[in-house]
């Protein structure tokens, strides 16, 4: 196995073991636990839910894999705050983007060569990139890792 490879497979392994643990936690949560709040006046479950499923459909973007699979999740749940829309779909609906979502972005992720890893996301023009190669694809995963450990830690306070 070359470094090149080492690398990605330690990020994928970790991204992979942390997408586990969420999955995990949102399997034991109730519809109905999922619109409480976190702590008073903070963000519901279903919102951190939606925020995370519009979050990663901009990786498909980012990652010049696609186009995004729920662009009418961007107003509710990445431009708006929690609470201030009604029009946001349902828990079961959001059950099941998520799990679309995850299934997609695997097989996409999963066809990518490892030097294709430190390639520039479509964030970054050239000139930039070439003074900064760290904005590369796979800090974006780096990067959605910890987002998504961060808001995983949330909703276990519903617990």
């Amino acid at each position: 196995m070359t470094t090149t490879s080492t690398f990605v497979k330690m990020v994928f392994d970790r991204w992979n073991a942390t997408l586990n643990n969420f999955d995990t936690l949102l399997n034991d949560l109730s519809d109905e636990t999922l619109q409480k709040e976190v702590a008073p006046g903070k963000n519901r479950g279903i919102y951190l839910l939606g925020h995370l499923i519009a979050v990663h459909d901009d990786m498909l973007k980012l990652l010049n894999m696609g186009e995004k699979l729920y662009p009418e999740l961007y107003e509710p749940f990445l431009n708006s705050p929690d609470k201030t829309t009604t029009q946001i779909p349902s828990i079961a609906d959001l059950r099941i983007f998520w799990n679309s979502q995850c299934a997609i972005l695997k097989q996409k992720c999963d066809s990518l060569q490892a030097d294709e890893w430190f390639k520039k996301h479509t964030a970054v023009n050239a000139e930039d990139f070439a003074k900064e190669p760290h904005r590369n694809k796979l800090n974006i995963i780096i990067t959605r890792t910890t987002h998504l450990t961060y808001h995983t830690g949330q909703l276990r306070l519903l617990k």
